[in-house]
């Protein structure tokens, strides 16, 4: 189960980290064609909305994800939570992220992602 963490967690950096615009087949390898997002305003986004806000990113933010596991739905489907810490010279922001990963011919990809805002006091 480790080795299924481990890389999990390596696919959901590497679409918070790669640049889009340079490396556009990371798109259809990670996302699933039915792919669909609640973002933190709530509002639910397609595939096509997400591949545009990560198309256009800022590149210089850097992420950490913290407390990251996973829970095995099925032998197909997993379950990703974490907090994800967007950090850049004046603050850090996060929000605690969930995504459902699926395997498609021996390659796993994301069907569906939601992330809530953590609000510091």
């Amino acid at each position: 189960m480790n080795n299924i963490k481990n890389h999990i967690k390596e696919l959901e950096e590497r679409l918070l980290h790669t640049d889009i615009r340079k490396n556009s087949t990371i798109l259809t390898e990670l996302l699933s064609d039915d792919f669909e997002e609640i973002g933190s305003d709530g509002k639910i986004s397609t595939r096509e909305e997400v591949i545009e806000w990560l198309v256009n990113k800022e590149k210089n933010i850097k992420w950490s994800l913290n407390n990251f596991r996973i829970k095995e739905l099925s032998p197909e489907l997993i379950l990703a939570t974490y907090i994800a810490i967007k950090k850049n010279q004046s603050n850090s922001s996060g929000s605690i992220r969930s995504s459902i990963w699926k395997k498609f011919a021996g390659n796993w990809k994301m069907i569906f992602h939601q992330g809530t805002k953590i609000i510091y006091e």
